[in-house]
């Protein structure tokens, strides 16, 4: 199964100069306990700026530069192949970013992990693909309001494919 993850604003938003708009710990402990034991995938700009393999994870950086190297990631060249490779396997592998990729898994998805927020930036220059209702059936809504860690109120949510 395919599924992406992602945490976006009010208007799609997910960046700005390869950086999140936002500090969620909530959604960073929601995104480490779901992804956690799972293959992840991710371009290499995102891999750039978390700046390490995430831990207890298979690590996929998809990239067009041939002479990339990481420690403790697999490399890819053709994001294609990578989840046409993975797509019939039992296991859920997470599309973690960033946003050409997102775009580009999109169709290959079966599941979409969201988290909401409820937050505008007019800055914003990387934005997630819209959710289309017809095709994304909402099965579960979990809504949180904004506390001492969290400066923003979110709602995690998961969509399952229409097929």
């Amino acid at each position: 199964m395919i599924s992406i993850i992602a945490a976006i604003g009010k208007n799609n938003e997910l960046g700005k100069k390869n950086q999140l708009l936002w500090s969620l710990p909530a959604d960073m402990k929601h995104f480490k306990e779901t992804t956690s034991g799972h293959t992840v995938i991710m371009g290499q700009k995102t891999y750039e700026s978390i700046g390490h393999p995430l831990p207890n994870r298979r690590n996929i950086v998809l990239t067009k530069d041939i002479k990339f190297k990481a420690e403790g990631v697999e490399i890819s060249n053709s994001l294609e192949d990578t989840l046409n490779s993975l797509k019939d396997s039992k296991e859920e592998v997470f599309v973690i970013g960033g946003g050409q990729i997102y775009k580009q898994s999109f169709d290959f998805a079966d599941k979409l992990y969201i988290t909401h927020v409820d937050m505008t930036d007019k800055d914003a220059d990387t934005f997630f693909p819209e959710i289309i209702p017809i095709v994304w059936n909402e099965v579960s809504h979990e809504e949180h309001k904004k506390d001492d860690k969290n400066p923003y109120n979110y709602t995690f949510s998961v969509y399952e494919k229409f097929f």
